[in-house]
């Protein structure tokens, strides 16, 4: 691939932001770490979207601390994986999708972006129902127009076309910033048990012997460690232009990963939040009428004492579904690119998967109505589960390739690794469709 020394106002679509930010290798190492710093962030707010929020809260409010260390767990999952899309980006310079079209043939890389898309459907539908309940929480609009009003964020995507990948970052880099101090604030009023909290990071195979806490462990687990995210970091990664002698990638990979690892450990901290503050607020407190996210909203505030408390809750929200928008954009332009070689504008991607979103999202809400909210982001979550394997097993197999990694192709420990990581996540996804069809 040939990198062009461009300047870092390219819009935002990935076929035209390779090396468009560049890395001087002379600048001081805490210089060059601020240069690199930005898709790691991106990649995080996938990390702590509404479909975490759901799972998490669900996870807190039923079993109280309990599953907190499997929010840990999969965010090591979760960065492991990441760091795998590092090596191949960076040392091929191709991302995850084009390396599995050129190395499969069509009709398996077909299917693997069709599985892919289903992914970023899925997301898509968590990110319209958090956006429209938090429109109704905050503002009072009816759900089902809130999932139709949805929709207009397209005219955001337009008005970031061409602003540059770097203002891209500084946005959604605000949108976290918000939802941690969010957080923050709503830990201090309620005051969580320290001393629960760190017995539920220890690892327990007990805790997962109810088949209602498998689901919601293996609905964690897809919020957490999600398909798109693994095509899209392999690509963005490929921003930062450092230079192709094996030295500059090595240099790339390790300010890279140290990217990614701060930002998934960002995202720990905010998910462990979510799921704390249900516990402590719900679980320890015997409230028995939480059953999705719009309850928590509504109990917060005679819990804490405050209205700001639900404010606060309402805001993060809002916050955390539109950061997804922009991220969800940019993976589907790189999963149509790579697997399809297809490029459209960014504008007209983002009207393609909202649409597709829209109508699962406003079916379920007409359906099942307007409390189904919290079924259906723990459901599409599971659904990310599902699709994760597919993602996994050729990001494991391509970073191991030395014909195509060279010098950066994974180590045997390391890969063995990641193949304990794909056979645990297969297991558990065959195991839950045994028991959802009542074969187990």
């Amino acid at each position: 691939m040939v990198r062009l020394p461009t300047t870092a106002t390219a819009p935002f679509c990935p076929s035209e932001v390779r090396g468009s930010i560049f890395v001087d290798p002379s600048l001081a190492l805490w210089r060059r770490m601020l240069r690199f710093a930005g898709p790691g962030l991106l990649i995080s707010v996938g990390y702590m979207d509404p479909g975490n929020w759901a799972t998490d809260i669900a996870a807190g409010f039923q079993f109280g601390y309990s599953l907190l260390f499997v929010v840990v767990l999969s965010s090591l999952a979760a960065i492991l994986l990441q760091t795998l899309c590092v090596r191949l980006g960076v040392a091929s310079g191709k991302d995850l999708a084009r390396a599995s079209r050129e190395r499969y043939r069509p009709a398996v890389s077909h299917g693997m972006w069709v599985l892919a898309e289903i992914a970023i459907v899925a997301c898509d539908v968590a990110e319209v129902l958090g956006c429209a309940l938090a429109l109704k929480l905050l503002l009072g609009v009816p759900l089902a127009w809130g999932v139709v009003l949805t929709g207009l964020d397209t005219l955001i995507v337009l008005g970031l076309q061409g602003r540059g990948f770097r203002r891209l970052e500084a946005i959604v880099f605000g949108l976290i910033a918000t939802i941690a101090i969010c957080f923050l604030v709503e830990l201090i009023l309620v005051g969580p048990d320290f001393g629960l909290i760190l017995a539920g990071l220890v690892p327990s195979v007990s805790a997962l012997e109810h088949s209602d806490a498998l689901y919601i462990a293996i609905g964690v687990l897809g919020a957490t460690v999600m398909p798109h995210n693994l095509y899209l970091h392999s690509s963005i990664v490929q921003t930062r232009l450092t230079g192709e002698s094996v030295a500059a990638k090595r240099d790339a990979i390790r300010l890279a990963t140290c990217d990614v690892t701060g930002s998934l450990l960002l995202a720990l901290l905010v998910n462990a939040a979510i799921l704390i503050l249900a516990a402590a607020a719900f679980h320890e407190t015997g409230a028995t009428t939480v059953s999705d996210i719009e309850d928590a909203y509504r109990l917060l505030e005679p819990i804490a004492g405050t209205a700001m408390a639900s404010l606060l809750f309402g805001i993060a929200l809002l916050a955390s579904g539109q950061s997804s928008t922009f991220t969800g954009t940019v993976a589907g332009q790189v999963i149509m690119e790579g697997f399809l070689d297809l490029k459209i504008p960014c504008y007209q991607r983002r009207l393609i998967t909202r649409g597709l979103a829209l109508v699962p999202a406003l079916a379920g809400v007409l359906i099942m109505g307007e409390h189904s909210v919290g079924r259906l982001l723990v459901l599409s979550q599971v659904v990310l589960s599902a699709q994760l394997p597919f993602a996994i097993y050729p990001l494991i197999r391509l970073t191991s390739d030395r014909k195509l990694m060279g010098d950066f192709a994974s180590s045997k420990p390391l890969a063995a690794v990641a193949w304990v990581l794909f056979a645990a996540i297969t297991a558990a996804n065959l195991w839950l469709l045994l028991q959802t069809f009542g074969l187990a």
